[in-house]
Formats: C-alpha cells, structure tokens, sequence
C-alpha cells in the first residue's frame, strides 16, 4: 500500500475503513481484520494500526469484543457519513471555491 507523506498514516488507515463502510463493503456487525493480519496486509507496525481502532473506537465506528475481534458498529454508515459530509463541507469546499475563483470558474463551468 502506498501512503501519502502529507497525512499521517494511521489516518490513512481509518480513512481506508470509513471508505469501505461508505461502499458497502463493510456492513454492521462484520469483523474487520486484527490489528497484526492489518499491520501485515499494509507493512506497517501494528502498533500504527492500533492507532487507527482505537479512534475508530473513539468514534462508535467499531466496537471489540474482547478476545473475538473488532467489528462494524450497527450505526457505523451513518457516523462515518456525518463526519464524511462534514469534512468536505469545511475543507475541501473552501479550497475548491478559491481555487475556482483563481481560475475564473462558475459552477456552470463544470456541472
């Protein structure tokens, strides 16, 4: 897996999962892969992955059942929506705007 330099890479990897949960990939109640088969699949320490569950526990996205796994949260979809919407909302709108208004673009230009 190539991951970018900008972001740091246990975000990239909830990133990941939140993406799958959008897709459909990942519904309620599946599990999702151990942290170390994680760390493996990706080549990175487990400990980064670890990371990326617990704020993804943090969230209400996942939940653990202890000595069984990691799972999808029966709300999942709908956090990840929320806070999907909302990150495009407050950063990648702005940015787009400016840089709209820099190349003299309307919204008609492009839709």
């Amino acid at each position: 897996m190539d991951f970018e330099n900008n972001k740091p890479i246990y975000l990239q990897i909830t990133d990941l999962i939140c993406d799958r949960i959008l897709s459909g990939d990942l519904k309620p109640e599946d599990r999702i892969a151990s942290v170390r088969e994680l760390g493996a699949e990706y080549q990175v320490n487990p400990n980064t992955v670890a990371r990326s569950y617990e704020k993804l526990t943090a969230d209400g996205i996942i939940f653990n059942k202890r000595g069984i796994g990691f799972f999808i949260s029966d709300d999942a979809y709908d956090k990840v929506l929320e806070q999907k919407r909302d990150e495009f909302i407050n950063n990648e709108v702005p940015r787009l705007r400016r840089r709209m208004e820099l190349l003299g673009l309307n919204p008609s230009d492009i839709f």
